[in-house]
C-alpha cells in the first residue's frame, strides 16, 4: 500500500514540475511586458528589468523561480499591487473562493446524491422525470445564468439578499453566489448517482440479496449505497477544484473578491507573477485532488491498485 502511495506522489511531483515549466515558457513567449502601460524610456525599462531580474537568461530565471517557490516565495506583483508579495495577494483571494467553492460543492453533492437515489428508486415515474429535468437544466445552463436570475429576482425585485458581496455581511452576501455555483454539482452528481444506482440495483448480487430475504432498507443501505456511491469520488474531486478556483463570471456578477476576478485582472495587466502563481495553484489543486481520489480508490478497493500494479509490469 505504501509503495502504491509513494509511486502516485512521485508521479504527481513530476507532473507539477512539468506543468510549472510549461507555464513559465508560455509566459516567456507572450507578447509585451508587465510594464507596457508605463511611459518609460529604454533606460528606465532596463532598470526595471534589472530590478526584477527579468534581464537574466531564461533558464536561470526559471531555476531561481523554482528555488524561491519551494520557500513559499512567488515573487511580487508588478501592477496590481506593485511590489506586494504574490503569495499574500493570492492567499487573501483564495480564502474567499475556497469558502464559497467548498460550501457549493458540499450542498450540491448532498442534494445531487439524494435526487439521484430517489430517481433510481422511482425509476420511470414522474419523480424520475422531474429529477432528470432538473439535471438537464443544471447541466445545460451556465452558472452565470442562475447568478443573473437570482440577482434580478431575489436581490433586485424582492430585495431579500445583498446584490453585491461584502466582507461586513459575508454570510448573507454569499448565499446567492453559493446557490449559483451549486447548481452544476447538483445536476452532474444527480445524473451520475442515478446511473450508478441503477447499475447496482440491477446487478446479480442485489438479486441474490433479495432472494435471501433481506429487507429493502437493508439491501439499499448496506449494499446499494456503498457500491453505488463509491465511483462518485471520481466526480467530486475535480469538481471541488473547479468550485474552489472560482467561477470568473459569477464572481464578477456579485463582485466577489476571489481568485477568478484576480486572474482576469492579472491577465489584463500582464502581471506575470500573479498569472503564473494562480495557474500553478489551479494545476496543483487538480493534481492533488486526483492524487487523493486515486489513493482513496486504492484504499476502498484493493483490486484497483493490484490491477494498476500488474498493468505496469
Amino acid at each position: 500500500m505504501w509503495k502504491y502511495i509513494a509511486k502516485r506522489i512521485g508521479m504527481a511531483i513530476v507532473t507539477l514540475f512539468v506543468i510549472l515549466f510549461v507555464l513559465y515558457c508560455l509566459l516567456e513567449f507572450m507578447p509585451g511586458s508587465p510594464f507596457n502601460e508605463l511611459e518609460l524610456s529604454e533606460t528606465q525599462m532596463a532598470q526595471l528589468y534589472h530590478k526584477y531580474g527579468l534581464d537574466k537568461p531564461f533558464l536561470q530565471r526559471f531555476l531561481i523561480y523554482v528555488g524561491n517557490m519551494l520557500r513559499g516565495d512567488f515573487g511580487v506583483s508588478y501592477n496590481i499591487q506593485q511590489d506586494y508579495p504574490v503569495a499574500k495577494l493570492v492567499a487573501n483571494k483564495f480564502m474567499v473562493s475556497a469558502r464559497m467553492g467548498l460550501l457549493a460543492v458540499a450542498i450540491g453533492t448532498v442534494i445531487g446524491i439524494v435526487l439521484g437515489m430517489v430517481a433510481a428508486v422511482k425509476k420511470n415515474t414522474w419523480i424520475d422525470s422531474f429529477t432528470t429535468f432538473i439535471s438537464v437544466i443544471g447541466v445545460s445552463l451556465p452558472g452565470y445564468v442562475f447568478a443573473l436570475g437570482l440577482s434580478y429576482f431575489i436581490g433586485f425585485k424582492l430585495k431579500l439578499l445583498p446584490l453585491i458581496y461584502s466582507d461586513r455581511n459575508a454570510v448573507l452576501s454569499s448565499i446567492m453566489p453559493v446557490i449559483a455555483l451549486a447548481m452544476q454539482p447538483v445536476a452532474s452528481i444527480s445524473r451520475y448517482t442515478r446511473t450508478e444506482m441503477l447499475d447496482v440495483l440491477d446487478s446479480d448480487y442485489m438479486l441474490l440479496a433479495r432472494s435471501k430475504g433481506l429487507s429493502t432498507a437493508s439491501i439499499f443501505i448496506k449494499h446499494a449505497l456503498k457500491n453505488g456511491l463509491t465511483p462518485i469520488i471520481t466526480v467530486v474531486g475535480p469538481m471541488i477544484v473547479g468550485m474552489m478556483s472560482g467561477s470568473v463570471v459569477v464572481e464578477q456578477i456579485f463582485s466577489v473578491p476571489g481568485m477568478g476576478s484576480l486572474m482576469v485582472t492579472a491577465i489584463q495587466s500582464n502581471d506575470y507573477n500573479v498569472v503564473l502563481a494562480l495557474a500553478f495553484l489551479y494545476s496543483a489543486m487538480f493534481i492533488v485532488s486526483m492524487l487523493v481520489v486515486d489513493i482513496l480508490y486504492g484504499v476502498i478497493d484493493p483490486r484497483i491498485r493490484v490491477a494498476k500494479g500488474k498493468s505496469h509490469e
